[in-house]
């Protein structure tokens, strides 16, 4: 079974989508073709690198991931594909990947070289599908490029330790239908820096100081039931493994979310501070 994700900032109303499985399924007509998200904000970097992190580990091996997000070919913007974790990716080279390779590296990485092999009047589109599908067949990197050694990295995407290593600074990155808000802090640079000290997460003038086990991570009793805690702030690891602040029973509609009752927004600075014990 060969496969193809979607990841796009193309949105539904439009013909781009449709379009876009078309030639796919035109290159490759055994292909399965999955969608991820076509609603990543439009050329946010940050959301589809942390929406293709958190989700490339549930397909098998040799699957092949076409991300349309900021996909202009540019000087600056080179189209790659790369093969990691034994999966493939295809995109432009602005930075959507090195979420993933600041936790492994890459087995081969590509500029891709067939624009001129294609008809007048190719799209970067195209360019994408014709790879796309060529490694669903099983076919090799290097015919579609010239391989490279590194790819473009966004510091954004990275928390930061502080040099005492008693805090950690990081950033939204992405909020989800729930409203709640993922931070680039990593559940194993908390347990690195942390090292089972007490903390704080500060965000604003709010803090948190217990990381939640899952949303309903709260004391229940015969005077107390989760239903009095719907709409308490807390913090967990999402499965994604990064710290994510959240309302518990958030719905954007109603009871508000971490959005709206929080403030919190993306690139709003969120921190870790450890205690010096």
């Amino acid at each position: 079974m060969s496969i193809i994700t979607l990841t796009t900032d193309f949105g539904l109303k439009d013909h781009f989508v449709g379009a876009l499985k078309g030639k796919l399924i035109s290159e490759f007509p055994e292909v399965q073709i999955i969608d991820i998200t076509h609603h990543i904000d439009l050329f946010n970097i940050s959301e589809a690198s942390y929406i293709v992190n958190a989700s490339y580990k549930d397909f098998p091996k040799n699957t092949v991931h076409l991300i349309g997000v900021d996909h202009e070919l540019t000087k600056e913007n080179k189209h790659i594909a790369m093969q990691w974790n034994d999966q493939f990716f295809v995109c432009a080279d602005n930075g959507i990947l090195s979420i993933l390779t600041q936790k492994l590296l890459p087995q081969k990485i590509v500029e891709i070289n067939i624009h001129n092999r294609l008809p007048d009047g190719a799209t970067d589109l195209d360019v994408f599908v014709k790879v796309a599908c060529h490694l669903a067949k099983g076919g090799n990197l290097n015919v579609i490029g010239k391989e490279i050694s590194s790819i473009k990295i966004v510091n954004e995407l990275q928390a930061v330790m502080a040099s005492d290593l008693n805090s950690i600074k990081g950033c939204v990155i992405y909020t989800d239908h729930f409203g709640n808000c993922v931070t680039n802090i990593t559940k194993k640079m908390f347990q690195d820096v942390g090292k089972n000290r007490s903390f704080e997460v500060k965000f604003g003038t709010k803090n948190i100081k217990k990381i939640h086990n899952n949303y309903s991570d709260f004391k229940v009793s015969e005077k107390y039931t989760l239903k009095d805690y719907e709409g308490e702030k807390l913090a967990l690891f999402n499965e994604a493994g990064f710290l994510e602040i959240a309302i518990y029973r958030s719905n954007p509609n109603t009871v508000g979310s971490a959005r709206s009752l929080l403030g919190l927004k993306y690139r709003d600075v969120v921190s870790v501070v450890f205690s010096n014990q």
